[in-house]
């Protein structure tokens, strides 16, 4: 059986984990309750002819305000996202750093025009332990056992 002929599509996505001194950059959404919308990394849509790695610092830098470099790929991982959506996200997995370390330990983000055409939207993101990020949402914790740790944690 293919994902099509269960109706559904396959859309390519890039995550991002952006680790800093032992800590995984995450966030939750302001607008809607943490049991709907879990605690998320960095992730979003590859754009046509964008690669993986291009597409996962341009979402870092969108949804975060922040500006990181791919440190390494994680690998692709697929997640059936019925009965939200009938999709299944080809995930490519990064670990990144950030370019500047000096960060607040949260802040306030957000999409004014989001690219589904949706209403603007707000998050709020900060750093969590990488030994708790066993708590992310929707499959987005899928490779953490892949983060390799230059002795922060």
């Amino acid at each position: 059986m293919t994902i099509e002929s269960m109706g559904r599509r396959s859309v390519n996505k890039a995550v991002g984990y952006v680790v800093h001194q032992g800590k995984l950059l995450v966030f939750t959404h302001d607008e809607f309750p943490m049991e709907i919308t879990g605690v998320q990394v960095p992730a979003g849509s590859i754009a046509e002819f964008e690669s993986p790695a291009d597409a996962v610092v341009r979402e870092v830098g969108e949804e975060t305000g922040l500006t990181a470099r791919t440190v390494r790929s994680l690998g692709v991982e697929s997640y059936d996202m019925w009965p939200a959506k009938p999709e299944v996200h080809e995930r490519h997995f990064f670990q990144l750093e950030l370019v500047d370390p000096d960060v607040p330990d949260r802040w306030k983000c957000g999409e004014q025009d989001p690219s589904d055409g949706g209403e603007p939207v707000s998050w709020t993101c900060w750093w969590m332990a990488l030994t708790d990020a066993h708590v992310l949402c929707a499959g987005f914790g899928a490779r953490l056992g892949s983060i390799e740790s230059d002795g922060d944690l």
